[in-house]
């Protein structure tokens, strides 16, 4: 039995890694998954394959990239990362080798702090995939021989061009592992001299800046820096690679297991405590509420926003864009927080994370031609110049609707060589041109009878007058409607309000509770009552409850908080 578990042991703590990966990834993250795979679109094409090919690193990035297509599919998403985290802990040990056992649980540094690392959304997986060839390169560095000179002078360029400036590091770990004889050590440094120059001398004939050749081209979404904490791992795992002959097994059997628990203690505390303070609540709950918004999971997203109140533009405009579309803004857009009308459509930013949802809630509302330029805008934003997926398929759309069948085509060209597009692209093939086919289409023919014609610039102080002329041009458009109605009173312009309901209920029976409150405010207000059937008995009823709290107790008092749900709450903020 101990025979049998002096086997296993290791094998079965490495297993533990994977599956704790694993469930992160695919049960905690999956919208940070999908982040990564909409900023890029993998093409199986030989001009892509060669543009890759064609840049140091290459090799890495294109591996990385077809790796991140199968995000698509969350839990192979999930499975790759912990493959790889894996193999970089299983390599971590080979390297470390002849460590003795006791030791290995320093193996599990390197995988744990780069999952830390991918806390920062823009670290691209190139950047793990870079670090697994890298310690690849180490292990099938000769021992000893001649073969260590031709290893060096052949294999470091060819290094350096298939994983980038980590070649660095591997000369680093040929200069450490030399012989400690003077010609031993000249020719370990001229190791990592030899690796610099090949950088320096390729910037003469690349078309990049030689600081981003040093920081390399795949590693990190923004081209002009890296993290230091993704140096820090490649620094130690040329350390634990060096320090392992002189990591031996103690005198005593107890001092054993008490160093194997050590090493085994302080990667599970950096996983349990330090990888999740890597993670930016904030900012993953943004770029979950981007996620549920993309697959269109509207009732998901309400949910979120029950569980904790929206208070970005981004998260609330989300909310309000989910309220409208299940037909509810009317009825609960008091019932989050608002921002204004920044919360219904967040201003135009040239920032490649935000634009594609506000995009999302001008296509939905009709606008298509905005929604054009917003996927355009987004595409064009991405630090590291790839296209997006998201955006080319909006594109796809919008051009579509708008008649421009040629570009449609185009981009629909590019889909159809991706592996999870194609289909889709195929789909979409049979509806461009065909004008009885997109209006027969449950969302596209909806959209090409809400659509403005002349929409392509307009003031963003004047969301309301678009959305007054998307109605007006079809009463239909029910989350143009919706967002109309709410512009102005999310302003605290009662005045405009009442204009705007009086054109809206004289093409339908609109009147939801935020409605019946501003009526019922702007009328006693005036000193008069509203007319019959107007405002309910309960929210009337409600109005005096909120007005005698409010002289008797104050602005800012607690008991006010019972109305914290109402128009009439969020106006008192506004005065």
């Amino acid at each position: 039995m101990s025979r049998l578990l002096s086997k296993v042991w290791k094998p079965a703590l490495s297993l533990l890694l994977a599956l704790a990966v694993f469930l992160f990834w695919w049960k905690r993250y999956p919208h940070a998954l999908a982040f990564q795979e909409q900023f890029q679109l993998f093409l199986f094409d030989t001009d892509y394959l060669m543009s890759r090919l064609g840049e140091p690193g290459g090799v890495a990035r294109y591996l990385g990239e077809m790796l991140v297509q199968f995000y698509n599919l969350v839990p192979v998403g999930a499975l790759i990362h912990a493959l790889l985290f894996c193999a970089m802990q299983w390599l971590t040990w080979r390297l470390m080798r002849p460590a003795a056992d006791c030791w290995y649980g320093l193996s599990f540094l390197p995988p744990v702090m780069f999952w830390a690392l991918l806390g920062d959304e823009n670290v691209l997986i190139t950047a793990a995939v870079a670090m697994v060839l890298a310690m690849v390169c180490m292990l099938l560095y000769p021992k000893k021989g001649r073969g260590r000179a031709a290893f060096a002078v052949i294999g470091l360029p060819v290094i350096y061009w298939a994983i980038g400036p980590l070649v660095l590091f591997v000369a680093l770990y040929m200069a450490l592992k030399a012989k400690r004889s003077l010609g031993g050590i000249l020719g370990g440094l001229g190791s990592v001299a030899y690796a610099t120059a090949c950088i320096i001398l390729s910037a003469l004939w690349l078309p990049f800046p030689l600081l981003r050749l040093f920081l390399g081209l795949g590693y990190y979404r923004y081209m002009e820096t890296v993290p230091y904490l993704f140096v820090g791992i490649a620094c130690l795992v040329v350390l634990l690679a060096v320090a392992g002959r002189w990591l031996k097994a103690p005198a005593r059997p107890v001092a054993g297991k008490a160093v194997l628990a050590a090493c085994l203690l302080v990667p599970v505390l950096l996983a349990w405590l330090y990888v999740p303070s890597r993670f930016d609540t904030r900012k993953y709950d943004l770029i979950e509420y981007d996620y549920l918004v993309r697959a269109g999971r509207w009732n998901d997203i309400l949910q979120k926003s029950r569980a904790k109140q929206p208070d970005l533009p981004m998260s609330v405009c989300a909310t309000n864009l989910a309220l409208a579309m299940n037909g509810q803004l009317g009825e609960e857009a008091f019932q989050f927080y608002q921002r204004g009308v920044s919360g219904l459509l967040p201003p135009f930013e040239r920032n490649f994370a935000s634009l594609q949802l506000t995009g999302e809630a001008y296509f939905q509302l009709g606008l298509v031609n905005t929604a054009q330029r917003f996927a355009f805008e987004a595409m064009e934003a991405i630090p590291n110049y790839n296209k997006s997926a998201r955006a080319v398929k909006r594109l796809v759309e919008t051009n579509m609707l708008n008649g421009q069948y040629a570009a449609a085509r185009k981009y629909l060209g590019m889909l159809k060589k991706t592996l999870f597009y194609r289909r889709w692209a195929q789909r979409m093939e049979k509806l461009v041109g065909n004008k009885q086919a997109i209006m027969q289409h449950p969302l596209y023919g909806k959209l090409k009878a809400w659509r403005l014609h002349n929409d392509l610039l307009f003031s963003e102080n004047e969301i309301d007058k678009i959305c007054g002329q998307l109605f007006m041009h079809n009463p239909q458009n029910n989350i143009a409607m919706q967002y109309l109605l709410l512009c102005p009173l999310l302003q605290g312009d009662l005045d405009r309000f009442i204009g705007y309901v009086q054109v809206v209920q004289n093409k339908t029976q609109y009147n939801p509770r935020y409605c019946q409150e501003a009526l019922a405010y702007a009328f006693m207000s005036k000193g008069q009552q509203p007319p019959a059937g107007l405002v309910s008995p309960a929210v009337a009823s409600q109005l005096q409850n909120f007005v005698q709290t409010y002289q008797s107790a104050g602005k800012g008092s607690p008991q006010l908080k019972q109305f914290s749900h109402t128009l009439w709450y969020y106006l008192m903020g506004e005065e």
